[in-house]
């Protein structure tokens, strides 16, 4: 697990110009760099919102066995529970690590840091 996730804010055209560099080599990706970029900070408010950031503090605290153990712990439904920490997947935030039919959410880092470029 990645001790702080960096978050960065850039523009989709950014975002490509900047993988396109690092994919032809002419660029290589900083250690300092954000891991996890989103076009704008109206996106980044939406993914990181208060309801998710408790439900990724209880991922990290809690350590539940299953989605459904999450959902208990935090009042809400299994199935918005489940959409809402894939949405987060898909930025990296969360990972799942499947067990049989189970699946585990497990967060990828322990502080998150927003870095504006």
């Amino acid at each position: 697990m990645n001790k702080v996730l960096k978050v960065g804010i850039a523009t989709v055209q950014e975002q490509r110009a900047r993988s396109l560099a690092i994919a032809a080599g002419t660029r290589q990706r900083g250690d300092d760099e954000p891991h996890v970029w989103f076009p704008s900070v109206a996106a980044m408010a939406r993914v990181l919102s208060d309801e998710n950031m408790a439900l990724l503090k209880a991922v990290r605290e809690q350590r539940p066995d299953s989605m459904d153990a999450l959902a208990q712990v935090v009042g809400k439904h299994a199935p918005d529970v489940s959409r809402s920490l894939h949405t987060m997947a898909a930025y990296g935030l969360v990972e799942f690590i499947k067990n049989g039919r189970t699946v585990m959410p497990q967060a990828t880092f322990e502080h998150l840091s927003v870095e504006f470029c």
